[in-house]
């Protein structure tokens, strides 16, 4: 294989990752990690140095469509934010002081049980709860489009979320998977947002995520300029074009593409990892 045909299949293989990124909230990175370093046989660390960069450039695509369109909380997604970065940095300290063998592994298991617990159903719209008094003082509750219209929703265990937030970071750090997975599955299930809300503001997220945790790959040496460029050409277009199907998209078919995709991602690293494929 030459550069040139390992180039473009490494472009439509980050075309699907950047289109899967922005429909479920997951920033892409999930598919691009196990796609290059199953798939392609790169090093793992080189594989998560392009991934978070990929993941920067699907936040950049889809996030101003989520925007414009309404579904975005950008309030909570910045006070989130104060959580996941700090685990960032921790996670992409660490990354380059453990095996590939043990970052495998590790991202096996996120992805499968994100994929469990994200493949439960949960009633969506608005919640009979009593409103978190820490969500009402910090103005985090908001509003999405629907087929009825403008419908609120109240955000709930904000403490809860802000841990699961900080573990996140470290996951996006160490694995560079921009740690969407949890995000959307903070925010869906912990703290009762609607999915499309989740997605959309976990799709704002993961790119100051990623960029805090890609400077520190940077710097280690771990960010190969011939593979992240072609990452990056496929994730954009591919990115945006998940951000429009997203909009009209029903909530359970995004459900069941959530699970479905991070759970064959986490069988295909178990299988290579137990043949000798990593």
């Amino acid at each position: 294989m030459n550069i040139l045909e390992f180039s473009l299949l490494i472009f439509i293989g980050s075309f699907c990752a950047g289109f899967l990124g922005a429909l479920t909230g997951l920033g892409g990175g999930v598919v691009i990690v196990p796609l290059l370093a199953s798939v392609f046989g790169i090093d793992i660390r080189y594989a998560i140095g392009a991934s978070l960069v990929s993941v920067i450039a699907t936040s950049c695509a889809a996030a101003s469509t989520y925007i414009k369109k309404g579904y975005t909380n950008l309030r909570l997604g910045m006070f989130l934010e104060v959580a996941t970065i700090g685990g960032a940095l921790i996670g992409a300290t660490i990354a380059s002081f453990i095996s590939v063998k043990v970052l495998t592994v590790v991202l096996a298991i996120v992805l499968l049980y994100s994929a469990y617990i994200s493949g439960k159903p949960k009633p969506e719209g608005t919640s009979s709860e009593v409103p978190s008094e820490l969500a009402v003082n910090l103005k985090l509750n908001g509003t999405y489009p629907t087929t009825e219209g403008i419908t609120a929703y109240q955000v709930h265990a904000v403490p809860v979320g802000f841990g699961i937030m900080t573990i996140a970071g470290l996951l996006s750090g160490l694995l560079g998977i921009g740690s969407g997975a949890f995000k959307v599955l903070a925010m869906d299930q912990a703290m009762g947002i609607p999915f499309k809300v989740s997605t959309s503001t976990s799709n704002f997220m993961i790119g100051v995520t990623a960029a805090a945790s890609a400077g520190v790959y940077l710097a280690w040496g771990y960010i190969e300029p011939g593979i992240t460029m072609p990452v990056m050409l496929g994730v954009l277009p591919g990115a945006l074009l998940g951000a429009k199907v997203l909009v009209g998209a029903k909530t359970q078919t995004l459900r069941i593409v959530f699970s479905f995709v991070l759970a064959a991602m986490a069988l295909k690293m178990v299988y290579n990892s137990l043949t000798g494929g990593l």
